[in-house]
């Protein structure tokens, strides 16, 4: 059965909503006012009310009682816990990967590392990041995916969706960067002969390593905002 109208208006508005809440288009705290969110969706209040409740259930957004809503705030300690789970998480995805694993798994590894290693510069700023993310994530998906686990990856993704206001602080400041990118490609070219040799207590370290590079970077971001 296919979404109604209203079903699709109420997704829209999910979708643009927490891609402003991530890239910082809403600040951490801001009130969301429904006046000005009506104006600059162009939507009614039965699909934007949808779309808040959902990212309040996402974390990304706190109702306030019988006063709309607001942008959830971001906190150093959020930061710190977000991160170690999420690496705590991969890693053990990364662990069950290795173990089921086959050859198409392998092969998708190999396809998303190649796809990601090419992103060197395109026509404009935005497009580099949103083209780089893409492929950044789809890379990492491919090497967790062989844990042959929907309920992981599931919990994977919602826990993703919570550090990703984060990740974009990091993305910002080191994506635009030819040295960043380039260090990057050197990371991902020696985790994935570490993943596909099946060396797994390697690969968890390294992984963990990986992950976990943006933290102090995000920290000095934070502190400049005035975020702690």
């Amino acid at each position: 059965m296919e979404d109604s109208p209203k079903q699709n208006l109420a997704i829209s508005a999910y979708r643009w909503l927490k891609q402003d809440i991530i890239r910082g288009t809403f600040a951490p705290g801001e009130k969301l006012l429904m006046a000005g969110l009506k104006e600059r969706y162009e939507l009614g209040v039965g699909p934007l009310r949808e779309a808040l409740s959902q990212l309040v259930a996402d974390r990304l957004v706190v109702a306030i009682s019988q006063r709309g809503y607001r942008v959830a705030p971001m906190s150093l300690a959020e930061l710190a816990d977000l991160y170690d789970a999420r690496a705590q998480l991969e890693g053990l995805m990364l662990e069950l990967a290795i173990q089921r694993g086959d050859d198409r798994w392998e092969a998708n590894i190999i396809a998303t590392a190649h796809t990601l290693a090419k992103v060197e510069s395109v026509s404009s700023s935005d497009e580099l990041l949103d083209l780089w993310d893409k492929r950044h994530k789809a890379y990492h998906s491919a090497i967790v995916a062989g844990c042959n686990s929907p309920h992981l990856m599931q919990v994977r993704e919602a826990l993703f969706d919570q550090v990703e206001r984060y990740r974009h602080l990091w993305l910002r400041e080191t994506v635009f960067s030819s040295q960043a990118l380039a260090a990057k490609r050197d990371e991902h070219a020696a985790l994935t002969e570490a993943v596909l040799s099946r060396h797994t207590q390697k690969a968890r370290q390294m992984m963990r390593d990986h992950l976990m590079t943006p933290v102090p970077i995000i920290t000095d971001v934070m502190a400049k905002r005035g975020l702690s």
